[in-house]
Parts: structure tokens; sequence; C-alpha cells
């Protein structure tokens, strides 16, 4: 086994800790009790089929959709694993209506918030089609022991921390905390995370677009532009662009981190506001790509500058390599797209 395969992820955070002498360990306290929701996470969903745990529980959630009992189980565990730490304030949750304060019975005064979509992609359950977990971090900014949503309504470049697990033919966990994007898979014959994908960098232009093409028409016609462009036969561009779509957000994601390409989810006259959350999709997922060397923008503003005035927040996404991410904010904006590579 090669020597980085060793490094679990617990040592790889516990390593970043002694690089800040200054550091208390509530961060990484906080990271190592998140690990260990994904894994109670990964074995729920690796038996998903064999158990009562698929469909849906007959309740729709803030959003409006349904939710599908794995939702609800994730929602749970994580609240659960993280409450009682006393290193959060308070969480969000795509899930529930408004912030979770930590109850009166676990020790208060945590310096974080803690936000999250449990299960991303959860309309694809029952086909068996990858899923994941979302998290941001941030510190917290108002007074009191108590989390307010203040704490969660920050830009995302003021991000202490983002990650997501993704469920797949394996599971991993991929995170930044602003010094990297590493990558680790979860070996079941030990129950740890290796490090897997150290420093992973997105290339800086990609060959892979990922869209709903069904909302075509819903679309403006700077958007369809922008479509139109990456299938475009090009060869002095390289294009086209495969058109690869799963429609499950972390799963197209992580495909593009590693491989390069664009994916993007534009706002159309049903969501004119775009339909993917701002604090629980949107952000986390663009401080990782910004930290791999890529870019994420709405349309021509950037996701990490957006100030959100709401916990649920939706926005317009345009996430992936760093030259093709250009090429959007480009034609979004009415300039004339590139003609040479």
């Amino acid at each position: 086994m090669p020597e980085r395969l060793g490094t679990t992820v617990t040592k790889h955070i516990m390593d970043a800790q002694r690089a800040h002498p200054h550091a208390t360990g509530d961060f990484s306290n906080l990271m190592n009790e998140l690990v260990v929701a994904a894994k109670v996470i990964h074995r729920a969903v690796s038996k998903a089929g064999l158990s009562d745990i698929l469909g849906k529980t007959g309740l729709t959630n803030v959003q409006g959709e349904e939710v599908q009992k794995l939702d609800e189980f994730a929602n749970i565990t994580i609240i659960h694993k993280m409450d009682h730490t006393g290193l959060l304030c308070a969480m969000a949750s795509e899930e529930m209506d408004q912030i979770f304060e930590i109850p009166d019975k676990h020790p208060q005064g945590g310096k974080y918030a803690l936000a999250f979509d449990p299960l991303d992609g959860s309309s694809n359950i029952d086909a068996n089609v990858s899923i994941g977990t979302i998290f941001s971090i941030h510190r917290k900014v108002t007074s009191g022991l108590k989390g307010k949503t203040d704490d969660f309504l920050q830009p995302g470049s003021r991000q202490v921390a983002a990650g997501y697990i993704i469920y797949g033919s394996s599971t991993m966990m991929v995170y930044t905390s602003g010094a990297g994007v590493h990558g680790f898979t979860l070996d079941p014959s030990i129950g740890e995370f290796l490090l897997s994908h150290p420093n992973i960098r997105i290339p800086a232009r990609g060959k892979i677009y990922s869209v709903n093409e069904g909302n075509y028409r819903k679309w403006d016609d700077r958007t369809r532009a922008v479509a139109d462009y990456f299938k475009t036969e090009d060869k002095a561009t390289g294009r086209p662009y495969s058109a690869r779509y799963i429609g499950s957000l972390v799963a197209d994601f992580h495909r593009n981190l590693l491989y390069g390409g664009v994916f993007m989810y534009p706002a159309d006259v049903c969501n004119p506001h775009g339909k993917l959350r701002l604090l629980y999709e949107a952000a986390p997922l663009a401080f990782i790509c910004k930290e791999a060397g890529g870019d994420a923008i709405s349309g021509e503003e950037d996701i990490l500058d957006i100030q959100p005035k709401e916990l649920h927040q939706r926005t317009p996404l345009f996430i992936g390599s760093r030259d093709d991410v250009a090429v959007c904010r480009g034609i979004l904006k009415g300039e004339a797209a590139p003609v040479s590579r």
C-alpha cells in the first residue's frame, strides 16, 4: 500500500492542527465528530435496499420537497452526533425551517456554526444513484452563548471549512479548511477514511458540461447561449464538450472536480432566483472549488461574495474549471464567446 494511503482523516486533521500553534483543538474535534456521523450515514446508505429505509416519509420539507426516509435519518444523525459536543453554537439544515439551537442540557458557548444538506440528491435514492452530504462551517459572529440566524448569514468567503461525503461505488470525504482540498476514501474493512486524493486540483479547462437540458426552453437567451457554446463543434477550442448529467449535485460536482468541466444549474422561468440553496449547497462547493483552483458564479457574481439574506436562499450556479466558468461569465454578461483555445 502506498504510504499516503496510510494517512487517516483523523491524523490529517491533527497534523493540520499542529501547524497552528495557537489552535485550541475545537475545530479538529468538530471535524472528527463529522467523520463519525459520515460513517453512520454510510452504513445506512449501504444497506438501504435491505432495510425499511427506502422511500418517502409522507412529509415535505421547508423547500416543499417530499422527504425521503434516508433524508430524515441523515438529518437526525448529524444533529444527534453534534449537538452535545460543546463545539457548536447552532446548526442549520436544508431540512429544517429555522436554525437548531443547542439544547440547554448540553454544553453551550460553541464557537462554530454548522450548516448542512444531510443527503443531497435524495430524489435518486431509490434508483441507487450516488448521493452525498454537504457541510459548511462558519465562526460564530453574534454575542451570547446561543447561536443566532446571523451566524449563518455570512458570505461564503468567510467559511472556516467546507466539504462533502459522497456515497457511491465507494464512500469518499472531500474537504478544505482553506489549505488545499483533500479526499479520503472509506476502507470498510477497518472503518477508516484514508487519504486517497491529496491536494486535489481541478484542471483549468475541462471537456465535460453538466446541465439539465430538459429546461432549455425555460432559460433566457444568454443561458441558452452558454449551453450552445459547450455543445457546438469547434476543434480550435476543443469542442464539443461531452454532456454528463447525473442529477445529483454532489456526484456531478465530484466528477468534474477530478476530471475538469463545468456544472450549471441556471435560473429559469419557474425558478427566477435559481433552485440550489446558497448556504447548504452552492457556497460550500464554491469554497472547495476555489481552493482547488476552480471558480463558481451565480451569473456575473462570485458565489463566495454573495451576502445571504435568509437561511434558505436560492441561487443559480455555474461551477467548475476556471476557464470554463470564465466563458460562462462572459456570455452571461453579453460578451462574445471566445473563438480560440
